[in-house]
């Protein structure tokens, strides 16, 4: 019972984590403006990758909701916080934790689909805010660089992190 309540505790506070540092992400490193209507992008889905990789996916969909709904609301962008809160744990639930090394089959595959889920759910909730299919397309193409831009993001960051064990010493704790 004791080890149970640990690990939760420990999914917890990693789930936080990674909620503050996705926000982070989003509204401040490789945060770049786009268009007249405060529209911007980022590569904070990178690290919703991350916590796809070493959180179970209850958690991991909670700090990817979190994060990337409290960067949207703090950024000026609030229209876009529910959108945002169901898009980003759609692109979460492709990634395993179950691995010991995040750059994987899986995980490689995982970044593409990601991709694909977020750039027609944003096109989508884009429709769905302007109800206007045709002038929805225009916002595609950020989508797609974002989208390139935390895939490549992550997939350094794997290596990397595959290279030093991180996981590993994280499971240990």
């Amino acid at each position: 019972m004791r080890e149970q309540s640990h690990e939760k505790m420990k999914n917890l506070t990693l789930s936080a984590m990674f909620a503050a540092v996705i926000m982070l992400m989003i509204l401040y490193l490789f945060h770049i403006p786009v268009g007249s209507n405060g529209g911007y992008i980022h590569f904070g889905d990178a690290f919703i990758y991350l916590a796809g990789c070493f959180l179970p996916m209850p958690y991991a969909c909670a700090a990817a909701a979190i994060g990337g709904g409290l960067a949207d609301i703090m950024s000026g962008s609030a229209i876009w916080a529910i959108p945002t809160m169901i898009i980003k744990p759609l692109t979460v639930i492709w990634f395993t934790s179950k691995e010991d090394k995040l750059f994987n089959k899986r995980n490689i595959v995982a970044v593409i689909l990601a991709g694909v889920v977020s750039i027609v759910g944003y096109y989508l909730a884009q429709v769905i805010l302007t109800g206007n299919w045709v002038a929805s397309l225009l916002g595609i193409w950020g989508n797609i660089v974002q989208a390139i831009g935390s895939g490549v993001i992550f997939l350094i960051m794997a290596v990397a992190i595959d290279k030093v064990s991180l996981k590993k010493r994280l499971n240990e704790i």
